[in-house]
């Protein structure tokens, strides 16, 4: 627990140590280890925080006096690490801070900022998008009162956020609002309107452009109309982001793709999640660094970013050939209830392929696809199950389970993937142009979340690094952890003053234990918070105090390099 002093010489508080000199800040964190965000050595000092701004950075031994720097409140946090805040490089908040504003599940792992926006982003919207998303909504429910992303966002933080938040413009989205779900290119006007919906998002203050491409519809976009959007992206100073093409058997030619899109369009790319999935692959993961490599050698602003774990989450979607679902959940389920359709569909479920993205196989059986999130209540009694389990309680295959809990759940169905490797993981996490991301919301763990079970690295994604990989395993050293947590991702995104403990830079700031700092959430009991984060500042407001919450919803909009402001 942390010592508290305030300091207007009140003689009466134990605390204080000294009474000399008036305080010159608002607060300061007292003799704290300081990990900067640079990757540098860390140091013992004060960091000093005034409205919503770091106003000053002291190094015990070598500047000031015994005292250090003086404010109104003061925190001890020696034996404590003192970093920026930690940017998650990819969130699904999108709907989650519409119900819980607190983000708990991020917020006490230090995450000061949420990025969204991994191919489908809040907006632009049109009124048929908007009416689908009032017609798709699960467990949380919400009005859609705005049209464009800034408007979505603006609405976040006058509802109440505690983190920050910010978001990529989704390359589904505008696609969706200009094409629809059909499986064609755009026509030219078609594509110069969505090209003008991308300079609108990047003029409003998006960070660039998202691609998720193993996806219906993202799906069915071609190169050259990434291409097209990406260069609207970078035009702001965007980068283009991806879930690429492949993560499995055509992962070569998915990651050539991203990088012939990022030398087109001029822009730095970034691979969402990076990872080799299917036993087959993991050897392929070394000839995707070295192709990262040689294009970063080339000159190309090529990064990515990762989970800490060896499963994915998505949807049974990930385990369907994109054909059947063109035109949405409504087609999708009518063909499934069709025979001849069915048979084709368990027939491709079941044969290997590089045309698209088979989830289902890359798992390696039915036994490793878990079950987490169903909307319909008569379905929700078998979360947490495997495919395998529900099939044979069902008396039917695997695909025909799979197929039928669509149709009953009326729309796409939660689903865990068990897909990459232990050694993976921690070669990922030692590569220094890779930062992190949990790809999962950010929950409390109480009320409509309790209804479905997302994947532990929404609570754990930061934590699991910190404490198993950097403290327990010693992959990498703290510093460097905590500059691919801050630094990295800001200079990647082009966002201005954040990432550092820097004066002048926004005060989001993190104060955390090493030595406890721990993940605890499982897959079968996800909803539980990790533990070793003791204070979290976003923006100068104190909003995690002594390990909890403190209620305060200090986020704001951060924007990107393209932002023009009114």
């Amino acid at each position: 627990m942390s010592g508290w002093r305030l300091i207007p010489c009140l003689a009466v508080l134990p605390l204080i140590i000294s009474c000399s000199g008036a305080p010159e800040h608002q607060i300061v964190l007292k003799g704290g280890t300081i990990y900067d965000g640079s990757g540098g050595a860390p140091f013992v000092g004060d960091v000093a925080i005034d409205d919503d701004t770091i106003s000053a950075v002291l190094r015990y031994g070598e500047e000031g006096g015994p005292d250090g720097l003086r404010g109104v409140t003061e925190i001890d946090v020696s034996d404590m690490a003192v970093s920026p805040g930690f940017i998650n490089m990819l969130s699904w908040a999108n709907e989650s801070l519409l119900e819980d504003g607190r983000g708990e599940s991020d917020l006490l792992q230090g995450v000061t900022l949420e990025v969204m926006g991994e191919g489908w982003s809040m907006g632009p919207l049109n009124n048929s998008m908007k009416a689908e998303m009032l017609e798709d909504q699960g467990d949380i429910k919400y009005d859609v009162t705005w049209t464009s992303l800034n408007e979505y966002l603006e609405h976040l933080v006058e509802s109440g956020v505690s983190p920050n938040v910010a978001s990529f413009v989704g390359a589904t989205t505008v696609r969706i609002h200009e094409v629809g779900y059909e499986d064609r290119p755009p026509t030219p006007e078609e594509l110069a309107r969505m090209q003008a919906l991308v300079r609108t998002a990047m003029e409003e203050g998006a960070v660039g452009l998202g691609t998720s491409l193993i996806y219906a519809p993202a799906f069915y976009a071609g190169t050259d109309e990434l291409i097209a959007l990406a260069s609207a992206a970078g035009e702001y100073g965007g980068m283009y982001i991806s879930h690429i093409r492949s993560e499995g058997n055509a992962i070569l030619a998915a990651v050539d793709e991203l990088i012939a899109i990022a030398r087109a369009a001029e822009v730095p790319a970034e691979i969402y999640h990076l990872k080799a999935a299917g036993k087959d692959n993991w050897p392929r993961l070394d000839e995707v660094i070295g192709r990262i490599e040689a294009a970063r050698d080339e000159g190309l602003r090529i990064t990515a970013d990762m989970y800490t774990y060896t499963a994915g989450a998505t949807g049974l979607d990930a385990a369907m050939p994109p054909w059947v679902q063109e035109g949405g959940d409504k087609a999708w389920i009518a063909r499934l209830e069709d025979p001849a359709i069915r048979r084709r569909v368990a027939s491709e479920m079941r044969t290997p392929t590089d045309e698209w993205e088979n989830l289902y196989l890359a798992a390696g059986s039915a036994d490793n696809v878990l079950l987490v999130g169903f909307r319909t209540d008569e379905l929700k009694p078998l979360t947490g199950k495997t495919l395998a389990e529900v099939a044979a309680e069902r008396g039917v295959t695997p695909e025909e389970a799979a197929m039928d809990l669509l149709i009953e759940n009326g729309a796409d169905v939660g689903t865990v993937y068990f897909l990459m490797s232990e050694g993976n993981v921690r070669k990922k996490i030692g590569l220094p142009w890779v930062s992190f991301g949990s790809d999962a919301e950010a929950l409390s763990p109480e009320g409509v979340f309790l209804e479905s079970n997302p994947h532990p690295r929404a609570y754990g994604n930061v934590a699991r690094l910190l404490g198993r990989y950097v403290r327990d395993e010693k992959v990498i050293p703290l510093e460097e952890a905590i500059r691919k947590l801050t630094s990295q991702p800001a200079g990647n995104l082009g966002i201005r003053g954040r990432g550092s403990l820097t004066p002048g830079y926004y005060a989001d700031v993190v104060v955390f234990d090493p030595a406890t700092i721990q993940d605890h959430a499982t897959y079968a009991e996800p909803h539980q918070l990790a533990e070793g984060v003791v204070h979290v500042f976003v923006n100068g407001t104190h909003t995690v105090r002594d390990g909890a919450h403190t209620g305060a919803l200090g986020g704001r909009v951060v924007r990107g390099p393209g932002w023009k402001s009114d």
